[in-house]
């Protein structure tokens, strides 16, 4: 049974916190902006950036192959989706990278295992009860942490503080009203920090923040609490919905849209500090490299990590290509996995923060000796 105090103290937050469980925010005293999003459902990455000069992908991909026929051509063998215009934009601009044939340790096909993993950064499910991103945030000296949620993604949560705030669809308290709340909690050891903590939030949102929860409205969201000078540092944002098993073509064109517009509206947002962001974007594994017989294609390994961002040393696809013949599939049935997703998270935000990453290594994937990608930003 709750007790009157912890009613009173959930009530406090949830009259915010009731409609966004897809951003999540913490503070750290940087200029640089990390946004980590999460692609829940296994994003098709030989879909999103196309390895059209492979021999093999047009006859394994059929109906997939550019749908369109209006890929951008990245180099001699990629070619980006046609929906993600403003990512195009960016890559020319030399903004946005991709990473390709990359996984986590994970080589199951459960979604539930394969999220924790990639939230938690281990070798195996629930090594882990804490997120890798709330590990690092560990490292950077930091004020009390905030999160944009109705509940934290388990990326950050963990020891490092993180406190929350999300929009709500009920009508605004008025002024007074909370100035009355907050006298009454003033005397309360436990109620009055955790209104003080709401408070903050609400003022560093402001008070009539969005309340919509698209994917882009999440980007213009997330942008507004990352511009602020005293405002959070590290973001994540959750997009759902990658799970084409059927009908891959629109869904994953609907998918790629909202992704796409995610990105430029955080570019958008941000103004000049999009100079000091950078943003990655990643699954919890890839898709079989052969449509199935639904349009679709099921769950494989071996994926996709796309990089933004104005710190990011883009126009670059960094793969160590396996090839799709059926002698170089992944278990005959998926793309290889090249390239482990935690080195390109480590050196991301080693590289972001300036950080040994060795050191960052023992602390955010300990027991793993997980090396470091390097080059990915300017210094």
């Amino acid at each position: 049974m709750l007790s009157r105090r912890t009613l009173l103290g959930r009530a406090a937050l949830t009259g915010m916190v009731a409609l966004s469980p897809h951003l999540a925010l913490a503070n750290a005293p940087t200029d640089r902006r990390f946004v980590f999003i999460i692609l829940r459902g296994a994003m098709d990455g030989l879909s999103v950036v196309s390895p059209v000069g492979d021999p093999a992908y047009a006859g394994l991909r059929g109906a997939l192959a550019d749908p369109q026929g209006q890929s951008t051509k990245l180099d001699t063998l990629f070619a980006l989706h046609p929906a993600m215009t403003a990512t195009a934009a960016m890559y020319a601009g030399r903004e946005a990278l991709f990473v390709h044939a990359v996984a986590s340790p994970y080589r199951e096909r459960s979604h539930f295992d394969a999220q924790n993993v990639l939230e938690t950064g281990g070798t195996v499910a629930f090594a882990f009860k804490d997120g890798w991103l709330n590990r690092f945030g560990g490292m950077v000296p930091q004020d009390p942490a905030i999160a944009i949620a109705a509940t934290v993604p388990l990326a950050l949560r963990g020891k490092a503080p993180v406190s929350s705030y999300a929009p709500s669809a009920l009508p605004d308290a008025s002024d007074d009203l909370l100035a009355r709340v907050g006298a009454l909690y003033s005397a309360d050891p436990q109620l009055h920090p955790l209104w003080s903590a709401a408070m903050d939030a609400r003022m560093l949102a402001g008070a009539n923040g969005p309340g919509t929860m698209a994917p882009a409205a999440l980007g213009k969201l997330a942008a507004s609490f990352l511009a602020k000078p005293a405002g959070p540092r590290l973001a994540t944002i959750e997009i759902n919905g990658w799970d084409t098993h059927s009908a891959q073509v629109r869904r994953l064109g609907t998918q790629l849209k909202q992704l796409d517009d995610t990105l430029a509206a955080l570019k958008l947002g941000l103004g000049p500090v999009w100079s000091k962001t950078v943003v990655l974007a990643a699954t919890e594994f890839g898709r079989t490299a052969a449509v199935n017989g639904t349009g679709g294609t099921d769950h494989g390994t071996g994926g996709l990590a796309i990089v933004a961002g104005g710190a990011v040393r883009g126009g670059r696809v960094i793969a160590e290509w396996p090839g799709l013949a059926p002698s170089q599939l992944y278990q005959n049935r998926d793309l290889r996995p090249t390239t482990d997703l935690r080195a390109l998270m480590l050196g991301l935000t080693a590289e972001a923060y300036g950080l040994d990453p060795e050191r960052v290594s023992r602390t955010v994937f300990p027991g793993n000796n997980v090396r470091a990608m390097t080059g990915l930003l300017h210094s």
